[in-house]
């Protein structure tokens, strides 16, 4: 697959599609090139970067704002006016393996590695990345 043809999310190492903000992640590229060739979206270094700042958005959301379950995380994350959040909330629940509005707990590893990951996959269509990128990203979120 040539780089064009990659989803977004891929191309920048940005496995969450976050939109960029006046807050700067670690790892994010936020040179001359990088702003000219993505206009709202962030572009990171690595994508375990990608990964470590989507962990640290979901974890925000749960410890700053008191979302508990996949429904409010992903009504948050994608909301219905950009996107099709009621086949969004049901994938994800699934691969978390909760129902929607089960309260879940993004503290440990395994719970936020599931919930990033299928994040990661819905966002982009599919899954591009290796459980050890993954894995690296959660485990710089937890630490």
């Amino acid at each position: 697959m040539s780089s064009k043809q990659e989803p977004r999310g891929v191309r920048n190492n940005n496995p969450g599609n976050l939109d960029r903000t006046a807050t700067v992640w670690r790892g994010e590229d936020r040179s001359a090139a990088a702003l000219v060739s993505e206009k709202r979206f962030c572009v990171f270094e690595t994508p375990q970067a990608g990964f470590r700042a989507l962990a640290k958005t979901l974890l925000t959301y749960q410890n700053k704002h008191g979302l508990r379950t996949v429904r409010d995380m992903i009504n948050r994350w994608a909301p219905p006016v950009e996107n099709d959040t009621e086949a969004y909330i049901t994938q994800v629940a699934r691969e978390v393996g909760v129902g929607s509005r089960e309260i879940v707990s993004l503290s440990k590893q395994v719970p936020l590695q599931r919930m990033v990951t299928a994040i990661a996959r819905h966002e982009n269509g599919g899954l591009f990345w290796d459980e050890s990128v993954i894995e690296a990203g959660v485990r710089q979120a937890l630490s």
